[in-house]
């Protein structure tokens, strides 16, 4: 039994100090996985009449008030924010997002065209989109990526601050989607404000300093 947790211990303590190293395949996957699941939780928002935080929340706002496509708002309010990421986060977090806000713009521009749900709750939109919403900012974040906007804000003051991403997103979020109260029913707003706590939540619960050792 003691040499059991000895090795144990041992295993634990080059975990540690030897993150694994992410392959072309490993990041891959994760980053079409978390698009895809923000991409979905996108269009349930939409069809449920809600929004979130972050540059999509305001593309979300602009697409309500105007009527211009949410895709191609969401993929321009991105652009400066690549130029942060690249000199705070890195060449390859830059491209990374860039390559994951390009294939967001096109998922919820081509989806809609194959799913459609006939009732959607607004309630049940807000939960669980919050969480979907959560586990994919989570895969991308921790392959050194990130849909834009205010993700790429609390990833930087997480890493340089070690201030909790999940919470500076949570609060980034809730301000954002308090801007709609004058275009959109209060009642959608405060679903949507919702959706934001628990996603935030959901992020300052599982994606802490040390947490996750792998890297890309």
């Amino acid at each position: 039994m003691n040499n059991l947790r000895q090795t144990a211990g041992k295993m634990h303590h080059l975990d540690t100090s030897h993150p694994l190293q992410h392959s072309y395949m490993d990041d891959s996957i994760a980053l079409f996985s978390g698009t895809l699941f923000v991409g979905i939780t996108l269009i349930l928002y939409e069809q449920a009449g809600l929004l979130t935080g972050s540059t999509a929340g305001i593309a979300f706002v602009i697409h309500y008030a105007t009527g211009w496509s949410f895709s191609l708002v969401y993929f321009l309010i991105n652009l400066p924010f690549y130029w942060f990421a690249w000199r705070y986060l890195g060449r390859a977090f830059a491209l990374k997002t860039f390559i994951c806000v390009g294939m967001l713009a096109l998922m919820t521009f081509v989806v809609p065209r194959y799913l459609h749900i006939d009732y959607l709750h607004p309630m049940f939109a807000s939960i669980a989109g919050g969480l979907m919403l959560g586990t994919g900012i989570l895969f991308l974040a921790r392959h050194q990526s990130s849909l834009g906007g205010a993700t790429i804000i609390s990833l930087y003051l997480q890493e340089k601050f070690a201030m909790s991403a999940g919470k500076v997103q949570m609060w980034i979020d809730c301000i954002v989607v308090a801007f709609a109260f004058g275009v959109m029913p209060y009642q959608q707003v405060l679903w949507s404000i919702l959706a934001a706590i628990i996603m935030g939540v959901f992020l300052a619960l599982n994606h802490r300093p040390g947490r996750y050792q792998g890297k890309s």
